[in-house]
Formats: structure tokens, sequence, C-alpha cells
């Protein structure tokens, strides 16, 4: 029983309990700071669809209602550029975190094989390569990799925990070189809805992919756009070859979203008011904290999207979590992240404008 999650590596979230206890214990009670899960409600027209869809009593299917099949190639290309897109293009799947898991072993992956992802980079990568028997290696230019073995290559932009986004014509020169060896990308594209300082460019732009979408697929959320975190909605889109294996394997595998979820997600994505109402909530937040942050000594590198600042003392992580979370405030150690992380903390500006209101007063 214990053979395949001996594989993997300690759940991290669980060492940051004992700062949390420190954190509740402030009079005033903890601001969390550390998980970049959504608090604001999820927009009415969503509840809405959800509740209009509730009496579905019949199995829904892996590949989605055609009206979400059109609801996420419309959104492909009117939010991401993509053009001549098919339902072939696109897949719902249960959550974005429950793909990116997965997907080496549903590719085939194994023992022998390279699955590749940022230096700093979400820690669900690993665990997927993980899973499946495969070999992790991270990167900081991924062209400089020896592309033997190397099976997938994750990009995530903008990135979780930096914030960081890559220009167009990097990506550009990263799926060439991906197409010329026969490495498949997958792009974490979960946050790119969400630039401050910078506007960030999906793969399956033209300018990026030249019009094909071999080789490469964009993976993308509802979590964050929308506050859908609780409703596991997201999908991927691209390769049409890659999409249509993985279809039929998720098939066998019963990986379906629910019914009323397809339906709340049709509405989500056919409407761009709610999207812009949450961006400008977290914009004030975020102002209100790297300000606060600045003043307070520390420094913020990246940041220029996501839901995230990526802030340092120039101290060991661990050092800067324990001083915040004696003033309620709880981070996440930048080492969650790679090695690389040590001397940072990521900083989620997803509290309520009271808690955060909270945080910049302690700070101050």
């Amino acid at each position: 029983m214990s053979a395949v999650s001996s594989r993997l590596p300690v759940f991290p979230w669980d060492k940051l309990e004992p700062y949390k206890k420190t954190a509740l214990a402030h009079p005033d009670g903890i601001v969390d700071l550390s998980v970049g899960t959504p608090v604001d409600p999820v927009p009415a027209l969503i509840q809405e669809a959800l509740v209009a869809a509730a009496d579905s009593p019949g199995y829904p299917t892996v590949w989605g209602t055609p009206a979400l099949r059109d609801a996420l190639t419309d959104w492909c290309g009117r939010r991401l550029g993509a053009t001549g897109f098919a339902h072939e293009n696109v897949l719902p799947v249960v959550g974005s975190k429950e793909l990116v898991a997965w997907l080496p072993t549903q590719l085939g992956l194994g023992a022998g094989d390279k699955v590749a992802y940022p230096r700093l980079a979400y820690p669900t990568y690993e665990v997927g390569a993980r899973l499946c028997g495969a070999e992790a290696v991270v990167y900081d230019d991924p062209t400089e990799l020896d592309p033997t073995g190397l099976r997938l290559l994750w990009l995530n932009s903008p990135s979780n925990p930096t914030g960081k986004v890559l220009p167009k014509d990097e990506l550009t020169r990263i799926v060439a070189w991906a197409r010329e060896h026969g490495v498949l990308v997958f792009s974490d594209e979960c946050y790119l809805e969400l630039g401050w300082e910078a506007d960030p460019v999906s793969v399956l732009h033209p300018d990026v992919c030249g019009g094909s979408y071999e080789g490469i697929v964009a993976v993308h959320s509802l979590s964050k756009r929308s506050n859908l975190a609780g409703y596991r909605a997201a999908f991927i889109a691209g390769d049409a070859a890659v999409l249509g294996e993985l279809l039929q394997i998720r098939k066998h595998g019963g990986m379906m979203t629910a019914a009323p979820v397809q339906a709340a997600t049709v509405a989500a994505l056919g409407d761009d008011a709610h999207v812009a109402e949450q961006r400008e909530r977290y914009a004030a937040r975020r102002a209100a904290l790297k300000a606060a942050l600045e003043a307070h000594g520390f420094r913020i590198e990246h940041s220029e999207a996501s839901l995230y600042l990526w802030a340092t003392r120039d101290e060991p992580c661990w050092d800067t979590v324990a001083y915040l979370a004696e003033k309620g405030v709880l981070v996440a150690p930048g080492d969650f992240y790679g090695e690389a992380g040590d001397r940072f903390v990521r900083v989620a500006f997803t509290a309520t404008d009271e808690r955060v209101a909270a945080a910049v007063k302690r700070l101050s």
C-alpha cells in the first residue's frame, strides 16, 4: 500500500502548521496569506447556472457538452488569440492540479523518461513525475536541457510562485526548440488573466506557435479568475492528437467534470465583467501589501503577474516565516517551490480586504 506514496516528498504544507498556530494566537487573529485560495463570492450568474443545472441525474461526458466545448473554443479565440480552434482542440478536466499530477502517467511515461519544469515551481510538477516513476529535471532555460529522454516540458507563465512572465519572443524560442527535438510542451497558464506589470501571452497565440498547435497544450483554470476553486473547473487546449489520446484514457478512468459545473463553466467563460471586477479587488490588495512589505524592509522580485508577491529580507525563508507569524501573518516559505527559493517567501493577496488591511497595519 505504501509503494506509491513512498515515491512522494513530504506534503509541504504540513511543515507550516507550527507557524500557523503562532499566527492564530495573535490577539486580532491570523492573516493567512500562505495559500492562494479565493475568498470572494462566486459571481451570481455562475451560481445561477449551477443551480439551474442541478437536476442532472445522468452521467456527464468526459469531453463535456457541446455548449461547454463551444464556450472553451470561443474563449481561447477571444482571450488567447487562438485561431482555427475546433472541439478537438479542447478538453475539460477536474481541476488543474489533478491534470498536472496525473498527466505523465496518462501520457504513458515511466522509468527512463524525463519530465522538466522550472527550478522554482509549483510542487505538483515534480509529484507527477514521481507518480509515474519518471525522472524529474529542473531548468533555468529549457533550451539548455539535454533533450535525450525528455518527454514532457512544463512551462509556467505567469509563474507560481514568483509571478514572473515569459515574454512572447522567449515562448516562441522555447516552442521552436521543443518541436525541433520532439518534446511535448504543456504550458500552465492558470494565472494568465492576472497580469499587473506585464501582459502574459499564451503558447497558443499565433505569434508564438505559428498557427499550429502541434506539440503544445495550454492548461487553464477558473479557480482564480472566477473564484471557482471549489468547483474544480479547468481545461486544456491545443494539440488535437494529444487531447484525443487523453480523452480516451480519461473516458476509461471516469474523469468527468460534474454536469452542473460544466454549465457553470459555460456561464463563467461567457462573461468578462466579473473577471474585471475580481481583478480590481486583487489589484487593490496587491498594491496595499506590496507597499507595506517594501516599507517594512522587504524586497519584491518579479511578481509582475499572478496572485503572489515574491518577497525577501535576505535571510533564510523559515526565519521570515517565523518573524511574520509572530505578527499574526502566515506566508509560504520559498523552499516549498525549490531550493532556489530558500531566502524568499510567497505572499498571497487572496485574503479579504479586512484581513489585508490588518496585515498592512501590523507591518506599519
